[in-house]
């Protein structure tokens, strides 16, 4: 297993603090939007982008690709500031996140934003079309592979679980579902309002291979990917312990943050506070 040096934890560290700048600034122009969310997978988000996956901004529908759904799909901000910081469009569209006429819209849309892989947004139905894409993957013998990220709210929804069954039963090796286990949803704690917990233990009972992990932790996440991707005839969770709204102390583990914009004022003071961090 290739671990990552700590010169390259630092960069993806950097790139993960110009994310977190960039939704908290669009978020807030856009006076609308998920900011708990979104800055809870940014890790992720930049550790997939800019170092897991193979892909190509110059050529977004590159056949031999590897895929990304975000099943959560109201955590699009954090996917449009890899997006754009990647180089798949002009970083000014972040100025234009859910105005009419823009392609940048409240949840992903793969016909209008280049490197979007599927449209999502109804919870549940992106880790559905994640499996889809992987039996394709399998059934073609190809080596491309498909991630999906999940809500831990989103786990309340049935269709999650016959997706869990379906990747088992096809022996979908080639996918990986991240759990952003942040432990809060639109309505306060996932454990009050409909608990899917435990959570892996319930993917491992439909026959997952399932991996625990700090979700703010790159080396940890990469080995675990790395991990996933040794995995044969099964499909593989990684459940991540996060915290919502990661970066700002005061939306951290708030609820309230879950689809709240900030104010102008208050976007200086925490765009200041994530570039100060370490």
């Amino acid at each position: 297993m290739a671990h990552l040096t700590e010169e390259r934890v630092l960069e993806l560290k950097a790139i993960a603090r110009k994310l977190r700048v960039d939704i908290l600034e669009m978020i807030t122009k856009a006076a609308s939007g998920h900011t708990g969310g979104s800055l809870s997978i940014a890790d992720l988000i930049t550790l997939l982008y800019f170092e897991e996956m193979h892909i190509d901004p110059a050529n977004p529908k590159m056949a031999d690709r590897d895929r990304l759904v975000l099943s959560k799909g109201h955590a699009a901000p954090a996917m449009y500031a890899a997006l754009a910081e990647k180089g798949y469009f002009d970083k000014e569209e972040l100025n234009h996140l859910r105005q009419a006429g823009h392609m940048l819209q409240g949840h992903p849309d793969m016909k209008h934003t280049p490197g979007v892989d599927m449209t999502t947004g109804s919870l549940g139905q992106g880790i559905s079309a994640a499996c889809g894409m992987a039996l394709a993957s399998k059934m073609d013998h190809a080596s491309w592979r498909v991630y999906a990220i999940l809500g831990d709210g989103e786990l309340e929804e049935g269709q999650v679980w016959e997706a869990a069954m379906y990747a088992a039963h096809y022996k979908l090796d080639h996918l990986t579902a991240f759990v952003d286990n942040n432990g809060l949803q639109i309505d306060g704690p996932v454990s009050e309002v409909m608990s899917p917990l435990p959570i892996g233990e319930k993917f491992k009972a439909f026959g997952w291979h399932v991996i625990s992990v700090n979700g703010h932790d790159m080396s940890a996440l990469h080995d675990a990917i790395e991990e996933a991707h040794s995995v044969s005839g099964q499909p593989t969770v990684i459940v991540m312990k996060t915290v919502k709204g990661k970066g700002v102390k005061e939306t951290e583990n708030q609820v309230g943050w879950h689809g709240k914009a900030p104010s102008p004022e208050q976007c200086v003071q925490f765009v200041k506070e994530v570039e100060e961090a370490e």
